[in-house]
């Protein structure tokens, strides 16, 4: 179901935008046109990811809204169609998210990255390093009105230690002058292991020291803040990383994965796997007679075929390198015992023997042939081999192993 955004907005006009606008970005608006139909919403059970809010109803002229749907726990943005400075500045000290002008098609045009934004960031954890408990708590709590998942150090040498224990960290902000280890000493070290588009990183620091910024980004922070900073820019600069890395990683996907399946693709297979002389389990898999079922069923039918059995093969060898070549073939490179190998590939094979494949009104059964080797040599030579293997299973009749 998509995430339900309560909107509360007078404008027929501006309801029908943004109603149009929520519904193209995956969001589901919930509407109510005065502070008092707001209040009668949230009073009932909901479920909705955020608030939207006019700053001016006509039973709520001065903003009165933004303190009824805070007061029940609702993350709110507000839209206003004038701008005052300090009306901006007073409703932003109440918790809100962010202030936005009606009457700026680029700044309503913010809207909704910022609504996926914040469903994202559900997803990202950050970690928060700085020794004074006060400037700590402050940053956690902003961190967490954005949907992030938050942990603490009080220092580098303790920011470190947590990396080692704590998985998936894609976000730390850390202070500079602390005891033990600084920021940017503890910054070096995390790139000896950890790529910027692995972990982002924003500095921030109270001195007076104009080279901190250029210290920081040496370092390897992707961006730096002197404090006290200001809120609106402190996540403008959040967002951007976390922007950035989401996009390198949607990237590497579409390079790296098979759009079809979500397994590997040949790229990503012969770069991660040693290409040198060792002993490694290479596997090639064929689907028996596959051209029949695109004949039969069409495309959309050997798709789901072909989904199908990737999942199977996926949920057997999560500790494998999973790869589909092309059309219905795929790899598997296993780095492990060769009897567990060939046990668990004869497994596949008979749970996919059995499975029957439900596509429209039809039932689709296929079965597969698997080509095995075990060796020491390079891995275009173990291909080679496993390929071999392969046919030689087809000619023995197919739905077989061969090693």
């Amino acid at each position: 179901m998509p995430y339900q955004v309560l909107v509360v907005e007078d404008s027929r006009t501006f309801r029908h935008y943004l109603k149009n606008q929520l519904q193209q970005a995956g969001f589901e608006a919930v509407f109510a046109t005065t502070q008092r139909q707001a209040q009668t919403l949230l009073i009932q059970p909901h479920t909705f990811f955020c608030a939207i809010l006019d700053y001016c109803l006509p039973d709520a002229p001065n903003g009165e809204v933004i303190d009824t749907v805070l007061s029940y726990g609702l993350k709110s943005i507000v839209l206003s169609a004038q701008y005052n400075n300090h009306i901006k500045e007073q409703v932003l000290t109440t918790g809100v998210l962010d202030y936005l002008l009606k009457d700026n098609a680029t700044s309503v045009a913010y809207l909704i990255p910022l609504l996926q934004r914040l469903k994202a960031n559900i997803g990202h954890k950050a970690l928060v390093v700085e020794d004074s408990p006060t400037i700590r708590r402050y940053i956690c709590q902003l961190l967490k009105k954005q949907n992030l998942t938050v942990i603490e150090a009080e220092n580098g040498e303790q920011a470190l230690a947590l990396l080692t224990t704590t998985d998936n960290i894609s976000l730390i902000i850390t202070d500079n002058d602390m005891p033990k280890k600084d920021g940017i000493s503890m910054i070096q070290e995390v790139r000896h292991q950890y790529h910027r588009n692995d972990i982002a990183i924003l500095g921030l620091s109270a001195s007076n020291d104009h080279t901190l910024t250029a210290q920081f980004l040496k370092a390897g922070a992707n961006d730096f803040l002197y404090k006290p900073f200001n809120q609106e820019e402190f996540y403008c600069r959040i967002h951007h990383m976390l922007n950035i890395k989401d996009n390198v990683k949607q990237l590497y996907k579409m390079a790296n994965q098979d759009t079809l399946t979500g397994l590997w693709n040949r790229r990503y297979f012969f770069a991660n796997i040693p290409t040198t002389k060792t002993w490694k389990n290479i596997a090639m898999i064929d689907i028996d007679h596959f051209k029949t079922v695109n004949d039969t069923y069409g495309h959309d039918g050997g798709d789901a075929v072909l989904v199908t059995i990737s999942k199977i093969i996926a949920a057997h060898f999560s500790e494998a390198i999973v790869a589909r070549f092309g059309g219905e073939e795929f790899c598997i490179y296993y780095h492990g015992d060769p009897d567990v190998f060939l046990q668990t590939l004869e497994l596949v094979r008979t749970r996919i023997e059995t499975l029957t494949i439900p596509y429209r009104k039809a039932h689709i059964k296929v079965t597969i042939s698997i080509g095995v080797t075990y060796a020491c040599n390079s891995l275009d030579h173990l291909i080679k081999q496993a390929d071999d293997k392969l046919y030689l299973a087809k000619q023995q009749g197919r739905n077989c192993l061969v090693q």
